[in-house]
């Protein structure tokens, strides 16, 4: 027990109650944090207010955010060489500082990055020089494959006697080269600007499209978006997460060595699973930071604005409000940095595991801008307060990255898949 003389007001960091940094966690927080309020908040917010081809165009304010982020210097490399645990908090930080700036452009900056983690951990160099610089996207959903990229059990999870979804993106594997037909969905972050990608298709290796059991074969592999026969759809218009730019990628045609794949047949499923459980963990930590941003906006307005004669925040139903999205943002915190230790540090991760935080995050989350937009009354429903674009935002979250129903049914068969092995029976 720690023993005071006096009551005192807690210690509380810009990310709430936080146990006592190190200086250099201190050093990245106050500077990921002067790059969210001085670049991404400002930024997405001129940005919410272009159309989705303007975005996009040659001379956009948006190509100028990769240069400014790069001079952070916080790349995976830098995570690497800190203690495990200090990784784990100061990358949840970073994702949550990201989110906090603005949640499409924090995606946008998280998901290029997808095809040079990849080539990285497989350690192929060619790869590596292929990706870096470059603005990346991750390709896995198509328009007629989008949940169903997720169905791994086939005699459980689809219907009886049928064979399972091979989309509209897909290859064929041959000796020495790949080649690409199709398209992949609108959904694709970044997959209007993008470079290069990193791309999850159906595949035939000579066999077919299927496996004995009607599951589609696969090929995962980093493709450069220059590429003869590779061409690109309009930019997605949106109601939220504007500033985050998705849309089609088709490929007619186009042929790749086969040395770009990163996951042949035998190693495809395992790399999807791997790949998805990577990226769920920054979708926790971006939507935290909308959440604390959400609250934080609250937390202000309840200091200027007066109702009945006194501040808002002198009402006793006020401070309960404020309270309890002050829980659900710490909330939000504890479930995003724990899925975030279990994805980097367990020795066995599963997509579900992470997704079911993502689901509780994303789902926080929207209560607490939900909370403060009533709050704010009708201040709340006009473009002037920027809690209007936080709702919007906040909304794609809910599909973004799997839909959270879908994704908690998919967490049901995992644990239904663990107690069969023995889980819980003890």
């Amino acid at each position: 027990m720690k023993l005071s003389k006096e009551i005192q007001l807690p210690h509380v960091a810009m990310t709430g109650f936080e146990t006592p940094m190190s200086e250099e966690e201190q050093a990245i927080q106050i500077s990921v944090h002067r790059f969210a309020k001085d670049v991404l908040r400002p930024l997405g917010r001129e940005l919410d207010k272009m159309t989705a081809e303007q975005v996009i165009a040659p001379g956009s304010p948006y190509y100028g955010m990769f240069a400014e982020a790069a001079k952070l210097g916080l790349d995976p490399d830098l995570l690497a060489q800190l203690p495990p645990e200090m990784a784990i908090r100061v990358e949840s930080m970073i994702g949550e500082e990201m989110g906090w700036g603005d949640s499409g452009l924090a995606v946008s900056l998280t998901v290029t990055q997808f095809p040079l983690e990849m080539a990285k951990t497989i350690g192929n160099q060619e790869l590596i020089d292929l990706s870096t610089g470059k603005i990346g996207c991750w390709m896995i959903t198509h328009p007629d494959k989008g949940t169903d990229v997720g169905a791994f059990d086939m005699k459980r999870e689809w219907a009886p006697g049928a064979q399972g979804n091979k989309g509209t993106m897909r290859a064929t594997v041959g000796k020495d080269e790949i080649t690409i037909n199709g398209q992949c969905s609108a959904w694709v972050s970044n997959g209007a600007v993008a470079q290069v990608a990193l791309a999850y298709l159906t595949a035939d290796y000579g066999d077919g499209y299927y496996d004995a059991d009607g599951r589609p074969n696969g090929v995962a592999v980093i493709v450069p978006l220059d590429l003869p026969g590779v061409s690109k759809g309009k930019p997605l218009d949106k109601i939220g997460q504007r500033a985050l730019p998705q849309g089609e990628v088709y490929f007619d045609n186009v042929k790749i060595p086969k040395r770009f794949a990163v996951a042949l047949k035998d190693e495809y499923y395992g790399n999807v699973a791997s790949a998805w459980s990577f990226a769920g963990t920054h979708m926790s930590q971006i939507f935290t930071g909308v959440a604390r941003s959400a609250f934080e906006m609250a937390l202000a307005y309840c200091h200027e604005r007066k109702q009945g004669g006194q501040l808002l925040m002198d009402h006793q139903l006020t401070r309960y409000r404020i309270g309890d999205m002050m829980r659900r943002v710490e909330l939000c915190r504890g479930v995003a940095r724990r899925s975030l230790a279990y994805a980097r540090m367990t020795p066995q991760g599963h997509p579900w595991a992470t997704a079911s935080a993502k689901v509780t995050i994303t789902e926080e989350a929207e209560k607490v801008v939900m909370e403060v937009f009533r709050l704010f009354g009708g201040n709340g429903t006009t473009l002037e307060y920027p809690i209007e674009k936080l709702v919007r935002d906040v909304r794609s979250a809910l599909i973004e990255d799997g839909e959270n129903m879908m994704l908690t049914t998919r967490l049901g068969f995992l644990c239904q898949q663990m107690y069969e092995d023995g889980w819980t029976q003890n």
